[in-house]
């Protein structure tokens, strides 16, 4: 348990002087609240949680902390899974919350400009009425907000098709850990002057600074989405499922689970089994049918994978309430999961290495966990794969943390040696930060530490996230 931290009087006084008396909190619970995220690896123990509503107010807070040496923690939706939105130290934690507005619209261009704290669900439903779609969604759209994905450079299940949250940013207005407002590209979608600066604050985890806007790009809305629920029969089927679909057809969505996630999901009684068969693996395949023929390609391929044996069962929605039950059975996985404390993984290779380095991990799993329950599921579409360790019900969360960091080390030297990544879209955060060496040289991570001293000299943006100084 960290030691607790004590406010001096002079700093709540300016602080309330920035944002207001009843923009502050102070009390246990909001320490606890506003000062975690998803991850149950840090405590949060936090100074003081603010809550700005302009640019302007954020760039005080940011001047305000270099005066007085006292570090900054951003925080978003705090459904973020390697700590980046912990404040363990003392930090002045800056919650978005009351920077939620859409503030223009600009048709001709496809784009929005919204305030940092606008939840991602939010802006999807903003675009659906004016009759555009913002294509980046993951099981968190409810709670996440657009600051925290561009600070994680966050995925989800359409990057397959759409891209990460990175492909959609066409400008962010930025404090800067010395306190300066950059507005960065401005939403222009050609601009060749020199260093694309918005590109370092999308993925830095609030290290360089404080997202505070964002020019958003939206796109035109897909027409009659269909889904695909296949039972597979072993990991290599995976992949020549894939190859045959997206030789023929456009596919938004590849993902992939076991037959545990299954379980659990149906378990949490909500969905019900797409077909009789259980099977050691299923993939939910996602593609636009705006026309008859796309239909009767894809039933097509289907059989034809049936025949290779490469699949075993298969569902085709016949209806939206169906696409959306669907779904359900992979967007479910990790609300299923979650009461079990998953020690969660979650890493990426070039499609092409997908089929070698799932077996080396999945050996690595057999031999060091063969008393523990495995949950796998992922993007598999686009190289990412989440490995899920659920904790038995007799050890302690740290004896079973402790356990899973143990075998970390032998994970990461795969992905290392298929040249991939020990974060596809989690972030690196705090729980990542000791493995960063296995995806980033260490000629990479010295100018890292650079560009964080330009934009942050005296360290107190997110301090103890991505890599120490």
């Amino acid at each position: 348990m960290n030691a607790p931290v004590t406010l001096a009087p002079e700093l709540l006084t300016q602080l309330t002087d920035i944002v207001g008396e009843n923009r502050i909190k102070i009390d246990a619970d909001s320490l606890k609240k506003w000062g975690c995220d998803y991850t149950k690896h840090f405590e949060p123990n936090p100074l003081v949680i603010v809550f700005p509503s302009s640019t302007e107010q954020v760039q005080a807070l940011v001047k305000l902390a270099n005066q007085f040496n006292v570090a900054i923690t951003p925080s978003g939706g705090r459904t973020g899974l390697s700590a980046g939105a912990v404040a363990a130290a003392g930090e002045i934690v800056v919650s978005m919350d009351r920077m939620n507005r859409i503030l223009d619209f600009y048709p001709a261009d496809r784009m929005v400009r919204v305030q940092a704290g606008v939840v991602t669900e939010q802006l999807q439903n903003y675009a659906l009425e004016h009759g555009m779609y913002y294509p980046v969604d993951f099981a968190s759209s409810g709670s996440s907000q657009i600051g925290g994905n561009i600070g994680t450079n966050a995925g989800g299940i359409k990057v397959i098709k759409y891209g990460m949250t990175r492909n959609w940013v066409l400008g962010l207005t930025v404090v800067t850990g010395k306190g300066d407002v950059l507005r960065l590209n401005k939403g222009m979608v050609k601009n060749a002057t020199g260093y694309a600066l918005q590109h370092l604050f999308i993925g830095g985890e609030g290290t360089l600074g404080l997202v505070t806007e964002a020019e958003i790009k939206l796109e035109r809305q897909p027409h009659n989405l269909q889904v695909l629920v296949l039972g597979i029969p072993d990991f290599d089927s995976i992949m020549p499922v894939l190859h045959a679909f997206q030789s023929k057809i456009d596919l938004t969505a590849f993902e992939f689970f076991g037959e545990l996630a299954m379980q659990k999901v149906l378990d949490h009684g909500h969905v019900q089994r797409p077909f009789e068969t259980p099977c050691p693996f299923y993939v939910l395949l996602e593609f636009e049918a705006p026309y008859e023929p796309i239909m009767d390609t894809a039933m097509e391929i289907f059989e034809y994978c049936m025949e290779q044996g490469w699949v075993l069962d298969g569902v085709m929605s016949q209806s939206l309430d169906q696409v959306q039950n669907l779904w359900r059975l992979r967007e479910d996985i990790s609300e299923s999961i979650a009461p079990f404390t998953p020690y969660k993984n979650d890493i990426s290779v070039l499609i092409t290495h997908v089929p070698a380095f799932i077996k080396e991990i999945d050996a690595i799993v057999e031999a060091n966990y063969p008393d523990f329950e495995v949950c796998w599921f992922g993007h598999i579409g686009d190289g990412n794969l989440h490995l899920n360790i659920l904790k038995p019900a007799n050890l302690s969360k740290d004896e079973f943390f402790a356990k899973c960091q143990v075998v970390n080390k032998y994970v990461f030297e795969t992905v290392k040696k298929y040249d991939g990544s020990i974060s596809a879209e989690h972030g690196v955060g705090m729980t990542k930060k000791p493995y960063l060496g296995y995806s980033r040289s260490a000629e990479e991570i010295e100018y890292m530490r650079a560009l964080k001293k330009v934009f942050d000299p005296n360290g107190i943006m997110n301090p103890g996230k991505l890599f120490d100084l």
